[in-house]
């Protein structure tokens, strides 16, 4: 089992209900929720033009490698009804892997840390409390 932290953040519709919902979800696919920070409320970072999101980051456990754990989010977000219809703009969900274990990885469709932690409070501020 690998420690990760995943970042969860929703803009749309009931937000509280939609992250815990997440959580649920996560777990029936074999990530085990160890903690979870404080919900933040933040201001849309990138596209300005959108509701508030409410942001936390989960510590967690998994037997999954690091692509198998992009798939199980992927189809998380995708259950829920995620739709991308602008890049970084309004969602519904959003799961997000910021560390998995102490890998070290880039490729095309994965970084690993996340590149953007450093430039995102709403992501630095819940990791705190748990890192």
């Amino acid at each position: 089992m690998t420690t990760v932290y995943l970042g969860l953040g929703s803009n749309l519709g009931d937000r509280h209900a939609l992250l815990n919902e997440a959580i649920l979800r996560l777990e029936a696919e074999q990530v085990y929720t160890i903690r979870r920070s404080t919900i933040i409320e933040t201001a849309p970072a990138y596209v300005l033009d959108q509701p508030r999101f409410l942001n936390m980051v989960i510590e967690a456990r998994t037997p999954h490698f690091v692509f198998e754990l992009l798939i199980r989010t992927q189809k998380v977000e995708r259950e829920m009804g995620r739709r991308k219809f602008i890049d970084k703009g309004p969602r519904n969900i959003d799961i997000d892997i910021l560390y998995f274990g102490n890998l070290r990885l880039h490729t095309p469709h994965l970084t690993v840390p996340h590149p953007l932690i450093h430039e995102r409070p709403f992501v630095l501020v819940p990791l705190a409390e748990l890192k």
